[in-house]
Protein backbone atom coordinates (compact mmCIF):
# COMPACT_ATOMS: atom_id res chain seq x y z
CA UNK A 1 0.00 0.00 0.00
CA UNK A 2 1.42 3.47 -0.35
CA UNK A 3 2.72 5.25 2.39
CA UNK A 4 0.53 8.90 2.46
CA UNK A 5 1.28 11.92 4.14
CA UNK A 6 0.69 12.05 7.84
CA UNK A 7 -0.36 15.81 8.10
CA UNK A 8 -2.02 15.66 11.73
CA UNK A 9 1.67 14.89 13.15
CA UNK A 10 3.31 17.72 11.25
CA UNK A 11 4.78 19.96 13.07
CA UNK A 12 2.62 23.90 14.15
CA UNK A 13 4.48 27.21 14.96
CA UNK A 14 1.61 29.05 16.49
CA UNK A 15 2.64 27.57 20.32
CA UNK A 16 -1.07 26.87 21.31
CA UNK A 17 -2.11 24.40 23.04
CA UNK A 18 -5.56 23.04 22.62
CA UNK A 19 -7.27 22.06 25.87
CA UNK A 20 -9.97 19.42 23.31
CA UNK A 21 -10.34 18.38 20.39
CA UNK A 22 -12.28 15.29 19.10
CA UNK A 23 -15.57 14.26 17.95
CA UNK A 24 -18.82 14.80 18.82
CA UNK A 25 -22.37 14.23 18.46
CA UNK A 26 -21.77 10.50 17.88
CA UNK A 27 -24.89 8.19 18.51
CA UNK A 28 -23.65 4.95 19.79
CA UNK A 29 -25.84 1.93 20.81
CA UNK A 30 -24.88 1.11 24.37
CA UNK A 31 -25.89 -1.30 27.14
CA UNK A 32 -26.51 1.09 30.39
CA UNK A 33 -26.22 -1.55 33.51
CA UNK A 34 -29.15 -1.42 35.95
CA UNK A 35 -29.62 -2.09 39.61
CA UNK A 36 -30.67 -5.20 39.73
CA UNK A 37 -27.93 -6.43 37.67
CA UNK A 38 -29.94 -6.16 34.55
CA UNK A 39 -28.79 -4.62 31.54
CA UNK A 40 -30.41 -1.63 29.13
CA UNK A 41 -30.34 -1.16 26.19
CA UNK A 42 -30.93 2.35 24.95
CA UNK A 43 -28.53 4.80 22.45
CA UNK A 44 -26.21 7.54 23.71
CA UNK A 45 -24.85 10.43 22.31
CA UNK A 46 -20.93 10.20 22.71
CA UNK A 47 -18.42 12.92 22.37
CA UNK A 48 -14.78 11.99 22.95
CA UNK A 49 -11.56 14.09 23.07
CA UNK A 50 -7.87 14.49 24.01
CA UNK A 51 -5.69 17.96 24.71
CA UNK A 52 -3.37 18.50 21.77
CA UNK A 53 0.27 19.76 22.74
CA UNK A 54 1.43 23.16 20.99
CA UNK A 55 3.79 21.41 18.35
CA UNK A 56 0.89 19.02 16.74
CA UNK A 57 -0.90 20.04 13.90
CA UNK A 58 -3.74 17.89 14.47
CA UNK A 59 -5.15 14.84 16.00
CA UNK A 60 -6.17 11.41 14.44
CA UNK A 61 -9.75 11.89 14.23
CA UNK A 62 -10.68 7.92 13.62
CA UNK A 63 -8.66 6.94 16.12
CA UNK A 64 -11.45 7.85 18.40
CA UNK A 65 -14.37 6.03 16.73
CA UNK A 66 -11.95 2.95 16.58
CA UNK A 67 -11.24 3.03 20.45
CA UNK A 68 -14.77 3.32 20.62
CA UNK A 69 -15.78 0.08 18.37
CA UNK A 70 -13.20 -1.45 20.62
CA UNK A 71 -14.44 -0.40 24.04
CA UNK A 72 -17.72 -2.53 24.07
CA UNK A 73 -21.01 -1.66 24.18
CA UNK A 74 -21.97 -1.74 27.78
CA UNK A 75 -21.93 1.20 30.54
CA UNK A 76 -21.35 1.25 33.72
CA UNK A 77 -19.46 3.59 36.17
CA UNK A 78 -16.70 0.82 36.95
CA UNK A 79 -15.76 0.12 33.33
CA UNK A 80 -16.33 3.53 31.78
CA UNK A 81 -12.93 4.40 32.71
CA UNK A 82 -11.45 2.29 30.53
CA UNK A 83 -11.93 4.04 27.14
CA UNK A 84 -10.58 7.65 28.54
CA UNK A 85 -7.45 5.63 29.36
CA UNK A 86 -7.28 3.81 25.66
CA UNK A 87 -7.71 7.34 24.02
CA UNK A 88 -4.77 8.57 25.91
CA UNK A 89 -2.36 5.13 24.07
CA UNK A 90 -3.82 5.40 21.02
CA UNK A 91 -3.25 9.25 20.38
CA UNK A 92 -0.04 9.77 22.99
CA UNK A 93 -2.33 12.18 25.17
CA UNK A 94 -1.75 13.70 28.42
CA UNK A 95 -5.65 13.91 29.16
CA UNK A 96 -8.38 12.67 27.77
CA UNK A 97 -12.67 13.18 28.16
CA UNK A 98 -15.26 10.73 27.17
CA UNK A 99 -18.84 11.68 27.39
CA UNK A 100 -22.13 9.80 27.07
CA UNK A 101 -25.44 10.98 27.09
CA UNK A 102 -28.53 8.89 27.00
CA UNK A 103 -31.78 8.37 27.88
CA UNK A 104 -32.84 5.78 30.86
CA UNK A 105 -35.98 4.29 31.49
CA UNK A 106 -37.49 2.54 34.56
CA UNK A 107 -40.70 1.52 35.09
CA UNK A 108 -43.04 3.16 37.67
CA UNK A 109 -45.64 1.88 39.46
CA UNK A 110 -48.86 4.48 40.35
CA UNK A 111 -48.92 5.13 43.75
CA UNK A 112 -52.41 3.98 44.31
CA UNK A 113 -53.83 1.38 41.44
CA UNK A 114 -50.15 0.49 41.02
CA UNK A 115 -50.30 0.90 37.05
CA UNK A 116 -47.29 0.46 35.44
CA UNK A 117 -45.93 2.92 33.04
CA UNK A 118 -42.94 3.60 31.68
CA UNK A 119 -40.49 7.08 33.02
CA UNK A 120 -37.54 8.13 30.89
CA UNK A 121 -34.71 10.25 32.15
CA UNK A 122 -31.34 12.08 30.95
CA UNK A 123 -28.27 10.46 31.94
CA UNK A 124 -24.69 11.86 31.48
CA UNK A 125 -21.40 9.90 32.09
CA UNK A 126 -18.21 12.36 32.01
CA UNK A 127 -14.97 10.99 32.60
CA UNK A 128 -11.56 12.14 32.19
CA UNK A 129 -8.59 10.81 32.70
CA UNK A 130 -4.82 12.07 32.95
CA UNK A 131 -1.76 10.50 32.00
CA UNK A 132 -0.17 10.10 35.92
CA UNK A 133 -3.37 7.51 36.07
CA UNK A 134 -5.71 10.05 37.89
CA UNK A 135 -9.28 9.39 36.71
CA UNK A 136 -12.33 11.87 37.43
CA UNK A 137 -15.59 10.06 37.23
CA UNK A 138 -19.29 12.78 37.26
CA UNK A 139 -22.72 11.20 37.23
CA UNK A 140 -25.50 13.37 36.03
CA UNK A 141 -28.77 12.82 36.12
CA UNK A 142 -31.82 14.96 34.65
CA UNK A 143 -34.95 14.52 36.73
CA UNK A 144 -38.67 15.57 36.35
CA UNK A 145 -40.64 16.71 38.93
CA UNK A 146 -44.03 18.44 40.57
CA UNK A 147 -43.09 21.81 43.13
CA UNK A 148 -46.07 23.85 44.72
CA UNK A 149 -45.93 27.34 45.71
CA UNK A 150 -45.67 27.98 49.50
CA UNK A 151 -46.81 31.28 49.20
CA UNK A 152 -49.81 30.84 46.76
CA UNK A 153 -51.01 28.02 48.72
CA UNK A 154 -50.11 30.45 52.21
CA UNK A 155 -52.67 33.06 50.47
CA UNK A 156 -55.16 31.65 48.66
CA UNK A 157 -58.17 30.47 49.94
CA UNK A 158 -58.74 27.60 46.82
CA UNK A 159 -55.87 25.62 45.86
CA UNK A 160 -52.35 26.47 45.24
CA UNK A 161 -50.61 26.64 41.77
CA UNK A 162 -47.77 24.03 40.73
CA UNK A 163 -45.57 23.51 37.75
CA UNK A 164 -43.39 20.59 36.15
CA UNK A 165 -39.68 21.27 37.09
CA UNK A 166 -36.49 20.05 35.88
CA UNK A 167 -33.56 18.92 38.22
CA UNK A 168 -29.77 18.55 36.67
CA UNK A 169 -27.98 16.85 39.64
CA UNK A 170 -24.41 16.21 39.26
CA UNK A 171 -22.40 14.48 41.63
CA UNK A 172 -18.70 12.53 42.19
CA UNK A 173 -18.48 10.07 44.78
CA UNK A 174 -15.78 7.60 46.79
CA UNK A 175 -18.07 4.34 46.37
CA UNK A 176 -20.37 4.23 43.15
CA UNK A 177 -23.92 5.55 43.09
CA UNK A 178 -26.17 3.66 40.97
CA UNK A 179 -28.58 5.99 38.77
CA UNK A 180 -32.10 4.81 40.05
CA UNK A 181 -30.68 6.11 43.62
CA UNK A 182 -29.48 9.55 42.28
CA UNK A 183 -33.20 9.66 40.66
CA UNK A 184 -35.03 8.65 43.67
CA UNK A 185 -32.82 11.29 46.10
CA UNK A 186 -33.95 14.40 43.97
CA UNK A 187 -37.78 12.85 43.47
CA UNK A 188 -37.78 12.79 47.40
CA UNK A 189 -36.88 16.08 47.25
CA UNK A 190 -39.44 17.67 45.39
CA UNK A 191 -43.43 17.93 45.76
CA UNK A 192 -44.31 15.16 44.19
CA UNK A 193 -42.42 12.55 42.08
CA UNK A 194 -44.04 11.90 38.37
CA UNK A 195 -45.28 8.91 36.38
CA UNK A 196 -46.38 8.24 33.40
CA UNK A 197 -49.08 6.52 34.01
CA UNK A 198 -52.32 7.45 36.47
CA UNK A 199 -55.52 6.17 37.17
CA UNK A 200 -58.05 8.95 39.11
CA UNK A 201 -57.05 7.38 42.55
CA UNK A 202 -53.26 7.91 41.91
CA UNK A 203 -54.06 11.10 40.18
CA UNK A 204 -55.94 12.69 43.72
CA UNK A 205 -53.17 10.94 45.60
CA UNK A 206 -50.30 12.51 43.66
CA UNK A 207 -52.83 15.92 43.68
CA UNK A 208 -53.15 16.10 47.35
CA UNK A 209 -49.34 14.92 47.93
CA UNK A 210 -48.33 18.22 46.38
CA UNK A 211 -49.92 20.15 48.15
CA UNK A 212 -49.03 18.69 51.70
CA UNK A 213 -45.45 19.13 50.16
CA UNK A 214 -45.05 22.35 48.88
CA UNK A 215 -41.54 23.09 47.78
CA UNK A 216 -40.19 26.89 46.29
CA UNK A 217 -36.84 26.14 44.20
CA UNK A 218 -35.03 27.23 46.35
CA UNK A 219 -36.33 24.77 48.74
CA UNK A 220 -36.04 21.55 46.44
CA UNK A 221 -32.00 23.08 45.96
CA UNK A 222 -31.66 22.57 49.32
CA UNK A 223 -33.77 19.46 49.90
CA UNK A 224 -31.14 18.01 47.36
CA UNK A 225 -28.21 19.10 48.77
CA UNK A 226 -28.95 18.16 51.88
CA UNK A 227 -29.93 14.59 51.12
CA UNK A 228 -26.29 14.85 49.43
CA UNK A 229 -24.17 15.94 52.27
CA UNK A 230 -25.78 13.35 54.11
CA UNK A 231 -25.34 10.73 51.77
CA UNK A 232 -22.41 8.00 52.92
CA UNK A 233 -20.03 8.21 49.32
CA UNK A 234 -21.19 11.82 47.65
CA UNK A 235 -17.93 13.79 48.40
CA UNK A 236 -19.11 16.57 45.45
CA UNK A 237 -22.68 17.98 44.00
CA UNK A 238 -24.16 20.21 42.00
CA UNK A 239 -28.01 20.72 41.49
CA UNK A 240 -29.75 22.97 39.51
CA UNK A 241 -33.60 23.36 39.46
CA UNK A 242 -35.72 25.17 36.45
CA UNK A 243 -39.45 25.72 37.89
CA UNK A 244 -41.31 25.88 34.05
CA UNK A 245 -43.91 28.65 36.19
CA UNK A 246 -47.77 28.06 35.36
CA UNK A 247 -48.76 31.43 36.02
CA UNK A 248 -45.58 33.36 35.12
CA UNK A 249 -44.14 34.22 31.67
CA UNK A 250 -40.93 33.16 32.90
CA UNK A 251 -38.97 30.50 35.10
CA UNK A 252 -37.91 29.95 38.42
CA UNK A 253 -34.41 29.01 38.76
CA UNK A 254 -31.71 28.05 41.71
CA UNK A 255 -28.41 26.05 41.76
CA UNK A 256 -26.17 25.07 44.81
CA UNK A 257 -22.86 23.40 44.47
CA UNK A 258 -20.79 21.54 47.05
CA UNK A 259 -17.05 23.47 46.10
CA UNK A 260 -14.88 21.21 47.81
CA UNK A 261 -14.76 17.64 48.19
CA UNK A 262 -14.65 15.68 51.53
Amino acid sequence: MQELRDTQNERDDRNLPINRVGVKSLRFPVEVREKNGEAQRTIATVALAVDLPHHYKGTHMSRFVEALNSHGKCLDVRSMAALPRELLERLDARRAHVEFEFPFFRSKAAPVTGKEGMMDYEVRFSVEAEKDGAIDFVLTVMVPVTTLCPCSKAISARGAHNQRGLVTYSIRFSDPVWIEDAVELVERSASSELYSLLKRPDEKEVTERAYDHPVFVEDLVRNVASRSDAHATITWYRVEAENFESIHNHNAYAVIEKLHES
